[in-house]
């Protein structure tokens, strides 16, 4: 493993990279993986405490935050960088690609403190595996060679060789070059579906009792039943007027579902 080899790895991998100094001077994946390597040594020689301080001077630098614990192939490259986070127990094999926002955790493991020190907790990434911006590989699982982990893609489950990973939780949806699912289920949708059905039969049950009792009583104009104030230990409670909508704007309530009130 020599710095010329991973600067030729930046080279080949990213048309953005256009010479060596480039690299060197100007790409804070090749500069994390670089410090890594002298974290690593110092951790793998006892030397814990400066291990951590390379470590850490290297994510305030970079934005990238790799345990000197974590072990990296060759020709591993860490692509823009920011926010990449690879825990202690991370097994990395060679000619990975990381994008941004990546984050190789320990899952539900790190919710046990103390109790998991010197355990494998963190995940094991294979030969060729890219792994795109933002998503989330979490615990002891294994990602075979060859895979590609999709952008926001949350990952909780060994993943096959030659494999295509997408969603939350993720799925393989290509294995061998062959479909495998025919889609990603989105659960926001199929949530909205069965509200929509379930208002449906309601209103059908509304509709069969007005036809069998009737219409409802009108109120006189002019009068307007005023519903009673609950009490709470004996004090009357304020009611709060309904929320209207600014003149001239049309609430959808899916609309507002989707961009995340309530959740």
């Amino acid at each position: 493993m020599s710095l010329k080899e991973d600067i030729e790895n930046v080279l080949s991998k990213d048309p953005a990279a256009r010479s060596w100094l480039e690299v060197v001077l100007c790409y804070p994946g090749f500069h994390a993986v670089t410090l890594h390597r002298i974290a690593h040594w110092l951790w793998k020689h006892n030397l814990h405490l400066a291990a951590r301080f390379v470590s850490h001077m290297t994510r305030f630098v970079t934005g990238i935050e790799i345990h000197p614990g974590a072990t990296l192939g060759r020709r591993v490259f860490i692509d823009h960088g920011m926010g990449v986070v690879i825990g202690e127990t991370t097994v990395v094999g060679d000619d990975v690609v990381i994008y941004q926002g990546v984050t190789l955790g320990a899952g539900a493991a790190a919710r046990k403190g103390a109790a998991t020190r010197g355990q494998k907790r963190h995940p094991t990434l294979g030969n060729n595996v890219v792994v795109g911006s933002g998503a989330e590989i979490q615990g002891d699982i294994r990602v075979g060679n060859n895979v590609q982990v999709a952008s926001g893609s949350i990952v909780l489950k060994d993943v096959p060789d030659n494999s295509v990973v997408v969603g939350v939780p993720g799925r393989v949806i290509y294995r061998d070059g062959i479909r495998v699912k025919e889609e990603v289920p989105d659960i926001e949708a199929e949530a909205i579906k069965s509200l929509k059905e379930h208002i449906l039969k309601l209103e059908e049950k509304v509709q069969a009792l007005e036809a069998k009792l009737g219409p409802p009583a009108r109120v006189p104009a002019g009068t307007q039943s005023q519903p009673l104030a609950e009490t709470t230990y004996g004090e009357p409670q304020k009611q709060l007027p309904p929320l209207e909508p600014a003149a001239g704007v049309e609430v959808d309530p899916v609309d507002v579902f989707l961009h995340g009130a309530g959740i």
